[in-house]
């Protein structure tokens, strides 16, 4: 059985699970919560894992769940704090114009297609360990890494068209 400490397991997916997490909860400080609620699963659940796959599966199916929930409990309190009005999200902290429209174009993706695209081009996973990762077919991620570059793309024109 593999068993990493969380020290390691920190420093080897923090960032990946961060980008993840990001890319779900739109929110900086949303995502470092989620962060630190996965961190703390592993922690207290000290789960034993097959193999650093097996464990880097675990880590990215938690952080999805978690993002999940946060945004299921984020529908039951819909005010704005009053520190937030006004301000420009720096959450994805990308300073060309292209790339933040891309961003924001991402964030309206069904989270399906979101995960795998931020999986695979984000964090460089092949689709066989994003099938691994996710419990999916390597048909099934392929169909959606197509399906979101497709509405990916679907939405850069619509924007180019409106400015």
């Amino acid at each position: 059985m593999f068993q990493a400490n969380v020290t390691d397991a920190y420093d080897k997916y923090a960032n990946m699970l961060y980008q993840l997490s990001l890319s779900h909860m739109q929110h900086r400080e949303d995502a470092e919560d989620v962060i630190q609620e996965v961190f703390c699963k592993y922690y207290t659940k000290a789960p034993r894992f097959a193999d650093e796959a097996h464990e880097k599966a675990w880590f990215i199916r938690v952080t999805i769940n978690q993002c999940r929930d946060h945004l299921r409990a984020r529908k039951l309190r819909t005010h704005t704090p009053l520190d937030e009005i006004g301000e420009i999200s720096d959450a994805t902290q990308v300073t060309d114009e292209a790339a933040l429209s891309v961003m924001q174009v991402l964030s309206t993706l069904p989270e399906k297609y979101r995960t795998v695209i931020v999986l695979h081009y984000l964090q460089g996973m092949s689709v066989e360990e994003i099938a691994k990762a996710m419990a999916l077919g390597k048909s099934a991620v392929k169909m959606r890494l197509s399906r979101a570059r497709e509405m990916l793309q679907n939405e850069l024109r619509k924007e180019d068209c409106h400015v």
